[in-house]
């Protein structure tokens, strides 16, 4: 039998249903892989075989009575700021202490009624707050990948960075994930998997724990585009219990891939072309231009003028929106709880002794950019900024269809070399957060891989609520490219 870890999702549903094995023998599959991996990589940080052996179980005999749902027996991994019933969630921090949800986030709701199995939670950076998933109160997660003969330890990327590695090492068929400034798309780059974020407000964020609300979006991390689809026509509804969810019909997105895309206008700004990037990222965007030139898409040079400002802008809005949604965190009623000698006493020791140094950080600028006297210099100029960048976007998709860029402006660094220089670590989304300042879908496609073997993505930015136009692009860079590298099983040495 074929390794049943190594199958993308659609070709696991497809074996399910022709009955080549059972959810049960897949997810055994699985479970002895991150058995196996995990001592290595860190992907997982809680682990639940017994409940995926019960799931499986459960989807073989709905599928033996013709009930089974679009991803029944598909085993997944859960991001740890996804809050699963009875099965600790703590985004990674330890202020979480050892919280165990009595209620379920509305995205993972819908993949159990789907009849996907879960497989555990994984790791992340902490509260989502990093590039790098080294912010994690359970330790770095390894990226499967290594360079070219070389044995160091690289990173994943972040904040998804258990959701990507453990995509990318075969521990799951896909996983879900989250974007804040990139967290889905920097990760996938860096692993040489799919990941899209979809349109602010496609995916119910109930249930998951907040970092930057106007900004956080749920979406998958995959092996293929169309799996991508798949996961995202199931982890999006409209949702009463989150206010900022879409009542909008959400089309079948697995139809959109392998769609033609000759016809299509695809702008290419001018300001994702960043001093100091690789030539070999220049040469890679400019093999994606030819590939669609190829398939009949008409390139359109395009300026988005305000770019410059949007990292600036994002480490204003985001730390902001963090230091409001984590005042929550107080020793109170759940989590860690450190003694005082008065209420606030409590409340400082209690948070000084729960959060990482990268979520203390965000927190000051934060409250600092809130506070009195600076909120109109920073916060409300910042917010302000967030709007000439989303007329911007605005202005260009009069013209054209979608964007194609660079997912970052570099392949995956090694672990801890880029932690002594927070500016540095932050250039990581500047690609990216432009998407989310703007609430608009976002695609990372593997494409090729670097002169140390490393993987590439490219990014398709599409228009609001035009996940559809991602999904084109993105299947046509994969379909072009022919990438389908893995990364050598070191691991099982």
């Amino acid at each position: 039998m074929t390794d049943l870890t190594a199958l993308t999702l659609s070709d696991a549903l497809a074996g399910l249903e022709n009955k080549d094995f059972s959810s049960v023998e897949l997810t055994q599959a699985f479970i002895s892989a991150i058995e196996a991996a995990n001592p290595s990589l860190n992907a997982y940080v809680v682990q639940t075989p017994d409940k995926a052996l019960e799931m499986a179980a459960a989807s073989d005999a709905r599928r033996a009575k013709g009930e089974a749902g679009v991803l029944d027996g598909a085993p997944l991994g859960i991001k740890d700021l996804f809050c699963t019933e009875g099965v600790r969630t703590t985004a990674c921090s330890h202020i979480l202490g050892e919280f165990t949800p009595p209620y379920e986030s509305t995205v993972t709701a819908n993949l159990w009624k789907e009849g996907a199995v879960m497989l555990g939670k994984l790791n992340m950076d902490e509260f989502a707050m990093g590039s790098s998933n080294e912010t994690s109160y359970y330790g770095d997660v390894v990226n499967p990948w290594r360079k070219s003969g070389g044995n160091e330890k690289l990173t994943p990327g972040g904040s998804s960075g258990g959701s990507a590695s453990a995509v990318a090492a075969d521990l799951c068929l896909a996983a879900t994930a989250s974007d804040t400034g990139g967290s889905i798309r920097q990760p996938a780059a860096f692993t040489g998997t799919v990941g899209i974020k979809p349109t602010y407000g496609r995916a119910s964020r109930f249930g998951m724990v907040a970092f930057a609300s106007s900004l956080d979006q749920a979406g998958p991390i995959a092996k293929s585009v169309k799996d991508a689809a798949l996961m995202l026509n199931v982890m999006c509804s409209a949702d009463e219990k989150d206010s900022t969810s879409l009542h909008v019909e959400r089309p079948d997105w697995t139809k959109s891939v392998g769609e033609p895309v000759k016809g299509m206008k695809i702008g290419i700004p001018k300001e994702y072309r960043v001093d100091g990037m690789p030539d070999e990222l220049e040469a890679l965007w400019q093999q994606g231009i030819d590939w669609l030139m190829a398939a009949g898409c008409e390139i359109v040079d395009v300026s988005l003028p305000h770019t410059k400002y949007a990292l600036p802008a994002y480490y204003i809005v985001a730390p902001a929106e963090a230091s409001s949604n984590l005042a929550r965190y107080d020793g109170m009623r759940y989590g860690v709880r450190q003694q005082g000698s008065d209420l606030t006493g409590v409340y400082s020791n209690t948070r000084a002794d729960g959060f990482g140094a990268e979520v203390k950080r965000r927190l000051m600028i934060g409250t600092y950019v809130l506070s009195a006297g600076y909120y109109d210099a920073y916060y409300l100029k910042a917010q302000k900024v967030r709007t000439k960048i989303l007329e911007d976007f605005q202005t260009v998709f009069k013209d054209v269809d979608a964007l194609l860029t660079p997912t970052c402006p570099s392949p995956a660094f090694a672990l801890g070399e880029r932690n002594d220089d927070p500016i540095s670590m932050y250039l990581n989304d500047v690609f990216t957060v432009t998407a989310n300042l703007a609430g608009l879908p976002g695609i990372s496609v593997p494409v090729a891989q670097d002169k140390t073997g490393l993987p590439l993505g490219l990014q398709v930015i599409g228009k609001a609520l035009d996940e559809a136009a991602c999904f084109r692009v993105g299947a046509e860079l994969e379909t072009a490219s022919g990438y389908n590298s893995k990364p050598e099983n070191w691991w099982k040495q």
